[in-house]
Parts: C-alpha cells; sequence; structure tokens
C-alpha cells in the first residue's frame, strides 16, 4: 500500500472518531487522571521505602501511608475500568455507524450489485473488517493522546527532582515511536493482504456450502476440498505473516524501553555511590528521589509500549477500511434517486427508446431495445437463458445503469423517486424470500396500519388460507421459508404482493419449481389481481400465454420478436421454435409417466 493511499486511510478514520468524541475524551481523561495518582502512588511508595531504610521510622507510624496507598491504587483500579468501558462505547458507536454507511450503500445499490460479489465477502466487509476496526477506536485513539499527556506529566515532576533523569527520559522516548513506525509500515501492507484473502476464502466456503447437493451429485468433492485447502492455505500463509510482524514488533519495544530504563537504573547506581554529582542540582541524590523516579521510569515508558501494542490495531484497522473505503465510494449516480413522484391515480406506462442497460462495473448488458409496457395490460418477456431478461427488469427496477430512455408515465427513470417508484411494484418472484418472524410479519413487511381484514383477503384469494388457517397469522416460518413447502411459500409471496396492491405488477417465473396443483393456485390467485393493471411477466413457460394481450421475446440482449400468441406461434421466428421445444418436452415427460 502506497503512503498516499495509507495517509488518506488514516484521515477518514480519524473523522470517523468524531462522532464518539465524548467518549474518546473520558477515556482520555480517566488516563490523565490515573497518571496524576501514579505519581501520588510513586511518591507514597518511595516515602515509605525511605522512611523505613534510611531514616527507621517504626513501621506502625506509617500505616496512614499504607491505607493512603490502598485508596490510590483502588482509584486507579476504577480510573481503569473507566477507560476500558469508555472506550468499548466509543468503538461500538463508531462500528455501528460503519455498518449503517455499509447497509445504505447496499441498499442504494441493489440486488444486481450485491450478486456480483460472494456472499461470504459481504459477510466478511460488514461483519469481521468493521470487527477489527474496534481497538482502533477503542484502545488505539485514546492511546496516542495518552502517549503524549502521560509522559509530560511525568517529565513536569521529574524535572525539578532530577534533571539527569528527566533528560534521559527525554532523549530515549523517541526510540519507540520511531521503531514502532518503521515495524508498522510492514504490518499494514500484512494485515491489508490477509484481509483479501480472507475475503476469497469467506466467499468460496459459502459457495460451496450452498452448492453442496450439486457438488456431490457431480463427484466433485474432492476436487472442491482441493480448492478449498489451497484456498485456506494461503489464508494461513497471510495470518502467520501478520502474527510475525505483531511478535516483532513487541520484542523491539521491550527491547527499547528495557534499555532506557536501564540507563536511569546505571545513572541512580553511580549517584548513589558518588562516580556521579550531576543532575541533583547540588542536593545531592536521595533514597527518595531514587526510588520516586525509578518507580515512574517503567511508567513512563509504558503509555509508549501501550501505543506500540495498539499500534498493530492501527495497522489492522487501515487494512480493513482500505475495502470498505474502496466500496463506499463506489458511484451511484447512475442508480440514484431522483425526487419526481408519480401521480396516485395513474395507471403505469413503461416506454423505453434505444435503451442500453449496463452492469455496475460498466459492461453493457443488452441493447438497444425499444417497447412500450402499455398501462392496464398484461405483457409476457420471454427469452432463452441468458438474453438478457433479469438485466431488463433490474434496470426497470432502478437497479442498474442505462442509456438511452426508459420512463415511466413520462418521467424519465433517473428523475424517478425510486422509493415512491417501487411503492407502486408488487412482485412475486421464482425463489420467494420469506423472512425469520411470523406468517403476519412477512405479508405485512411490518407495515402496522395493515388491517386483519385486508390480510384476510389477500390470504383467501392466493390460496394461502388452507394452511395459514390450520398454522395461524403467528406461526413462525425461519430463514429460508423453513417450516414451508414451496408452494406455501410461493402462495404467500403471492398474499404479501396483493398487500402491497401495486399498480405494476411484476412476476419473475411465479410457478417455477411448483406442481401442478401449486401452479394452478398461484396462477388463479394472479389472475384475478392483474386484471386493469399494468403487468410484465418474465416466464420460460409458453403455452399459458395465449390470453396475454402482448409478448416480446428476446434473445442476446435485444428484443427479435413482438406480437401476440397467436401471431408469433404461427410466424418463424424464435418463438415458435421455443413452442415446439416446450410441447415435445411435454411429450416426452407424459411418456415417461406413462411408462
Amino acid at each position: 500500500m502506497d503512503k498516499k493511499k495509507q495517509r488518506s486511510l488514516n484521515k477518514w478514520l480519524k473523522q470517523q472518531s468524531k462522532l464518539a468524541k465524548r467518549w474518546l475524551m473520558f477515556a482520555v481523561g480517566l488516563g490523565v487522571l490515573s497518571s496524576v495518582f501514579l505519581l501520588a502512588q510513586a511518591a507514597l511508595l518511595a516515602n515509605i521505602l525511605h522512611s523505613l531504610i534510611i531514616e527507621q521510622v517504626d513501621k506502625y507510624e506509617l500505616i496512614p501511608y499504607f491505607v493512603s496507598l490502598a485508596v490510590i491504587i483502588a482509584i486507579r483500579a476504577l480510573c481503569s475500568w473507566g477507560r476500558e468501558i469508555a472506550g468499548y462505547r466509543c468503538g461500538e458507536q463508531i462500528r455501528i455507524y460503519i455498518r449503517q454507511l455499509i447497509l445504505d450503500k447496499l441498499r442504494e445499490l441493489g440486488p444486481a450489485y450485491i450478486k456480483g460479489k460472494p456472499a461470504g465477502s459481504w459477510a466478511t466487509l460488514l461483519l469481521e473488517q468493521v470487527e477489527d476496526m474496534h481497538d482502533f477506536f477503542a484502545r488505539y485513539l485514546p492511546q496516542m493522546s495518552l502517549s503524549v499527556l502521560v509522559p509530560f506529566v511525568i517529565l513536569v515532576v521529574v524535572f525539578p527532582v532530577n534533571w539527569a533523569a528527566g533528560l534521559i527520559f527525554l532523549l530515549t522516548a523517541p526510540l519507540v515511536p520511531m521503531f514502532m513506525a518503521l515495524v508498522g509500515m510492514k504490518a499494514a501492507d500484512a494485515n491489508r493482504k490477509n484481509f483479501k484473502a480472507l475475503q476469497r476464502l469467506s466467499g468460496h466456503f459459502y459457495d460451496r456450502l450452498q452448492s453442496m447437493t450439486t457438488i456431490r451429485l457431480f463427484d466433485r468433492t474432492k476436487a472442491e476440498t482441493e480448492v478449498m485447502r489451497g484456498a485456506s492455505e494461503v489464508f494461513r500463509t497471510r495470518t502467520m505473516d501478520v502474527l510475525k510482524i505483531a511478535f516483532l514488533s513487541s520484542a523491539v519495544l521491550e527491547f527499547f524501553t528495557s534499555i532506557s530504563i536501564a540507563l536511569t537504573a546505571v545513572y541512580f547506581g553511580f549517584a548513589f555511590i558518588g562516580e556521579l554529582n550531576f543532575g541533583d542540582y547540588g542536593l545531592g541524590v536521595t533514597l527518595f528521589a531514587g526510588l520516586f523516579i525509578l518507580i515512574l521510569a517503567p511508567e513512563f515508558y509504558q503509555p509508549l509500549r501501550d501505543l506500540g501494542t495498539f499500534y498493530h490495531a492501527k495497522q489492522q484497522a487501515v487494512g480493513a477500511a482500505e475495502s470498505i473505503v474502496e466500496f463506499l465510494d463506489t458511484d451511484v449516480s447512475a442508480v440514484r434517486s431522483g425526487e419526481k413522484k408519480l401521480a396516485d391515480d395513474d395507471h403505469i406506462t413503461i416506454q423505453a427508446n434505444d435503451l442500453e442497460v449496463y452492469s455496475p462495473e460498466g459492461t453493457k448488458l443488452l441493447g438497444p431495445v425499444s417497447f412500450t409496457l402499455d398501462a392496464q395490460q398484461t405483457t409476457a418477456l420471454v427469452g432463452p437463458s441468458g438474453a438478457g431478461k433479469t438485466s431488463l427488469i433490474n434496470a426497470i427496477l432502478g437497479f442498474l445503469p442505462y442509456k438511452g430512455s426508459l420512463t415511466i408515465n413520462g418521467i424519465e427513470r433517473t428523475e424517478l423517486d425510486l422509493a415512491n417508484w417501487r411503492q407502486n411494484i408488487s412482485w412475486v418472484g421464482q425463489n420467494p424470500l420469506l423472512l425469520h418472524g411470523s406468517i403476519r410479519d412477512n405479508i405485512t413487511l411490518g407495515k402496522d396500519k395493515v388491517s386483519d381484514s385486508l390480510i384476510e383477503t389477500a390470504l383467501a384469494e392466493s390460496y394461502s388460507n388452507e394452511f395459514v388457517d390450520n398454522h395461524g397469522l403467528d406461526y413462525l416460518v425461519s430463514d429460508r421459508s423453513g417450516g414451508l413447502s414451496v408452494g406455501q411459500a410461493q402462495r404467500l409471496a403471492l398474499a404479501r404482493a396483493m398487500v402491497q396492491n401495486g399498480k405494476f405488477w411484476l412476476l419473475d417465473e411465479p410457478t417455477a419449481s411448483l406442481d401442478a396443483r401449486s401452479e394452478r393456485l398461484v396462477m388463479d390467485g394472479l389472475s384475478g389481481q392483474i386484471q386493469g393493471k399494468t403487468t410484465l411477466m418474465v416466464t420460460h413457460q409458453l403455452a399459458p400465454l395465449q390470453n396475454v394481450e402482448h409478448i416480446l421475446v428476446m434473445q442476446n440482449g435485444e428484443i427479435v420478436q413482438s406480437g401476440t400468441f397467436d401471431q408469433l406461434s404461427t410466424e418463424d421466428g424464435l418463438f415458435q421454435q421455443m413452442l415446439q421445444s416446450n410441447q415435445a418436452l411435454k411429450q416426452a415427460n407424459k411418456g415417461n409417466l406413462d411408462a
């Protein structure tokens, strides 16, 4: 990672810290307060030892000093506890904010962009990489302030007692951050590589976990095991590189702080035996002064040593921030919402002229195409897999950028308020997504103002009431529609679309993977809802399209045919070929059943 990029990431991280400035100041304040009590603790210890050794004071006379020492130790412990709490709250507040930034960005970019990366890489970005920033905000930033303030407080006290010891402290202190920075540069690069390897491994593992049945079906278990072993080995190597640098950093810090403390001890040793006669302002080096400064010597370097320990957390945060900042800087101008809203009483008309749809990375997916989806009319969109049907739908929904013209009721989609536009859409897809929650929650999607009568009507018209009546609206549905069959989940998705009551119905293979009975029930429920509404149906099943007013046939990103079922079925072209293939497949399936 080049220095310019590292500086920009450091700047971004520090900007986020302003969100929890109160907690940050609280943590630093408690650290400084603890250092003040540390001076009192050192003075008490030095005074107790001086009194016992030099002045031969009876130990019972020192009981108040021992009590004071215990109180100070307890207060410092409370300060340390408070520092930890304040630091944690600081990190927690910022992590929540950064996660929300990522979620907002994902919502802006939409599902078309999200599908471009494995789910595991998104999980790593949103969970692990954000989590790895915690120590930067909770520990490193407070410690960076304390590494300046605490030594300064100690120097202010040490210099009037012995300027030679103060000078040793002052000259040796910069060695710690200097070598810490040298080691840290390597740590940042190692952490960045480690995060990249973790993203790849997470995405790969999650995808293979989802495809386990297919992998076993095609006997690819051993091959995929080897691939996973290779990816794991790369991650292991990267992790060990990070750990080696972390241990090296700790060893370097301990070495230089030990030398600095040893210099102070040697100075006082020679001063006590009369070999060195400077630094004491001519007053002589007393046991109290020597013990007081020697007790403070480790504490003087401790904030710098802690900063060195947490410096690894800084480089870890920089490595984690790289992918996050890169994602947050993704251009969303092409899919950003406009301000214009649809009129409440308008029917939906969609018109495209020389429309070209592009991926978020700028790759052309389809076009140019021109078509019109007339108000209160059902249009079917058919074509082989890869023809561009899904890309066209994503462009209409506002999830993909485009060139040319795409208007909804005469308003260009880029100028349309996408939230308002999507409120006018009822969508039923081939893989209904039911959330973890009750049946009621899945139908209403958390809307409070949906009446029970409206829910009951939707359940009846979607033929969902035959199983909902047995379970009840409070029946808990687990992730991925757990607890329901595919047909039941699809009918609940239809009920949800009915409650949405959109002016534009988008049906994406709504009966795929359904048995004959479920397919009939879903189609019966749909037929009553889409009548008199603008509807776009994407399907591979051509026979049910005989009553559809308009059919668009896509191939290789272009609309190659359009017309009614009767026109297209008698016209040489792709639709006729697909229809013949469907009929041949039906005959083959029927023959297999008869056999």
